[in-house]
């Protein structure tokens, strides 16, 4: 029995003559796609078949599944027998492409390989052709897969870094809210303890005037009723007057002394407000503190913990996340100060206490800040491990120190100019070490941690001058 092929007829809606899509099947048979069949039934207003004119009572007719699916075979064999037309004959004979030229990197027919065209050239069947070409690729995407692999990684990376920014902005607005409001909280301690002066000083005046214009005002009550007797006195008969006379002009004598406005009743105003701001400025100064160096957050290992006020680090409990940023160093538990030093000199403080393990110096700024410090790195240091006090060659010191003798405290002094960088203990006056070094670019003062004890950067003391006019 011969097999029928199906043509595109066979699969056409009777109604947009289109391969159906979606089709429907009626009561009479005919197929239809749904879509043409509401649009026939709303133009004519009527159920029918839009083939037999046959009515339907069927208002919701249902899918035809079986074409539906046999329609979808036809289209994807014609598309495939489409491409095979296109691709597979040679468009100069005519003829099936079956050999890959390697020269030329293309398709040809076996007329094409006899050609002058193609003299001399190796031929692949298409199958090993397509194999090595594949392998080819292969070999070339990697290259380009590793490169994805960077920029995602590279992505991950910026994503953790936008998200850090933003963190960093919460936890920095909230520091400066923080140390305002004890600024702002000093203020009005202050303003509140100079209103209670001013208040308390009119309290004593104000009493002080109270009672002596009270004490006036008996004074007058006497003086007022001593006038009026003796004008009573005045106005008698001769006789009585001049019998009471003598007594009379002994009432006139007064005993009371004149008045005197005292000194000092007005309230000091120039001891409240001679110089205010710079009174209260100066006051702060036992609240604010100096540190001629502060740590910089963005440069410090991810196993580090800073201070808010970035004057102590300290390693932590656990690693934390934080952005691999080039400035970060990112394994020695190390961070760099927040400013460079180029020239001039500069000396900063540090409590060490009784950490075991712990490092000072300086980094240039074009140092090498991933991996493990060495002294080829650009960096010079002392550092106190296992007991021992070493410099940045590794070497132990020249001096000896025992136990009993450790260095809380280290001076760190830098000579930018005359390339000295020296070390001693400020509370034994005692020298420790010197490195020099020619400086040729600006570095930043560097600090390792590997212990819980903190290292802590000293404040300095401040002081408040004033230079009289010459």
């Amino acid at each position: 029995m011969a097999s029928r092929s199906f043509s595109e007829e066979d699969f056409s809606c009777p109604v947009c003559c289109d391969i159906f899509k979606d089709p429907v099947l009626l009561l009479c048979s005919h197929s239809v796609c749904k879509e043409c069949l509401n649009k026939f039934w709303e133009s004519k207003g009527s159920r029918e078949c839009p083939v037999c004119r046959r009515r339907s009572s069927i208002e919701h007719p249902p899918r035809n599944l079986v074409l539906k699916n046999l329609c979808e075979t036809f289209l994807q064999e014609r598309s495939q027998r489409s491409l095979e037309g296109s691709e597979t004959l040679c468009s100069l004979h005519s003829e099936k492409l079956r050999l890959y030229c390697l020269e030329d990197q293309q398709l040809v027919c076996l007329v094409c390989r006899d050609s002058k065209i193609h003299t001399n050239h190796k031929f692949l069947p298409l199958q090993e052709a397509a194999l090595d070409c594949k392998e080819e690729l292969r070999t070339a995407l990697n290259p380009l897969k590793e490169k994805l692999e960077l920029f995602k990684e590279c992505k991950l990376n910026w994503d953790q870094t936008a998200e850090h920014i933003k963190t960093q902005a919460r936890q920095t607005e909230k520091q400066i809210k923080k140390d305002f409001e004890k600024l702002h909280q000093v203020l009005r301690d202050e303003e509140a303890a100079r209103i209670a002066a001013l208040m308390e000083e009119e309290e004593q005046k104000s009493q002080m005037m109270k009672e002596k214009i009270e004490k006036m005002s008996k004074e007058i009550s006497a003086l007022s009723d001593t006038i009026r007797a003796i004008e009573e006195e005045m106005g008698a008969e001769n006789v009585s007057f001049l019998q009471n006379y003598k007594a009379t002009v002994k009432r006139t004598q007064c005993t009371l002394q004149d008045p005197e406005t005292p000194s000092g009743a007005l309230l000091n105003v120039g001891k409240h407000l001679a110089n205010l701001k710079f009174t209260v400025w100066k006051k702060m100064q036992e609240m604010v503190q100096f540190t001629p160096v502060t740590l910089d957050p963005n440069t410090a290992d991810s196993k580090l913990t800073l201070s808010d006020d970035l004057t102590k680090v300290k390693i932590g409990t656990k690693k934390q996340k934080l952005p691999d940023n080039p400035e970060r160093c990112d394994v020695s538990l190390c961070v760099l100060g927040s400013d460079s030093f180029h020239s001039g000199t500069h000396c900063w403080d540090v409590e060490v206490g009784d950490g075991d393990f712990w490092c000072l110096g300086v980094m240039t700024e074009s140092a090498q800040r991933k991996g493990y410090i060495t002294s080829r790195s650009g960096v010079w240091f002392v550092c106190f491990i296992n007991d021992e006090y070493l410099d940045s060659s590794s070497t132990r010191l020249s001096i000896s120190l025992s136990v009993s003798q450790k260095v809380q405290r280290v001076r760190v002094h830098l000579d930018w100019d005359r390339g000295k960088l020296s070390f001693s203990d400020p509370l034994n006056n005692t020298h420790l070490h010197t490195i020099t070094q020619t400086f040729t670019e600006a570095v930043f003062p560097w600090f390792c941690n590997g212990s819980s004890c903190p290292l802590i950067i000293s404040p300095v003391k401040l002081s408040v001058s004033v230079i009289p006019l010459s």
